[in-house]
């Protein structure tokens, strides 16, 4: 009998993939967890910042099958924080209900692998990040920490789960 039908050698590879097997799951709407009535909070902004951050939204996936009307919904939700160098954003592990979009600035993401922070990437103005934990009700996969002066553009899970997760 050869080594790749041996029995024991297969039920060894049965049980490593069932180790490293990962799971994904999302927010379920139902008899149990049945969707409230959504109210979009607006925040005010100048016609000069609703195109900036429209200009932001364009580049990213998950906005571009939102209509004019949705469009107009998250940017009026939209609103604006600042982080200083070295604050977090984000913490690995974290439970998270925002979605950012860097406006200015520079932010690094890390995460913990085998005990030692690990450096993933860095987030420059046009990048988003934060939408993993919104669309799988997921604690965050890794931190995100400001490199400099950073103005990001912060999204609600409300206004994300009702309009943007909606549309796509």
């Amino acid at each position: 009998m050869t080594e790749a039908y041996s029995p024991i050698v297969n039920q060894a590879k049965v049980v490593e993939m069932q180790r490293n097997r990962k799971s994904i799951s999302a927010e379920v709407f139902g008899k149990f967890n049945s969707k409230a009535e959504f109210s979009p909070k607006t925040i005010t902004k100048s016609a000069e910042i609703k195109a900036k951050i429209k200009a932001r939204l364009a580049g990213a996936f998950m906005f571009m099958n939102l209509d004019d009307t949705d469009m107009d919904v998250v940017i009026d939700a939209m609103d604006s924080k600042t982080l200083h160098p070295n604050e977090y954003c984000i913490k690995e592990k974290e439970q998270g209900d925002e979605l950012y979009i860097v406006e200015t600035g520079q932010l690094a993401c890390w995460k913990v692998f085998d005990g030692k922070d690990t450096f993933l990437k860095n987030y420059n103005a046009g990048d988003v990040f934060g939408e993993l934990a919104l669309l799988y009700n997921a604690p965050r996969a890794a931190s995100i920490k400001a490199e400099t002066e950073c103005q990001v553009w912060v999204l609600d899970r409300n206004t994300f789960n009702f309009i943007v997760k909606e549309a796509s």
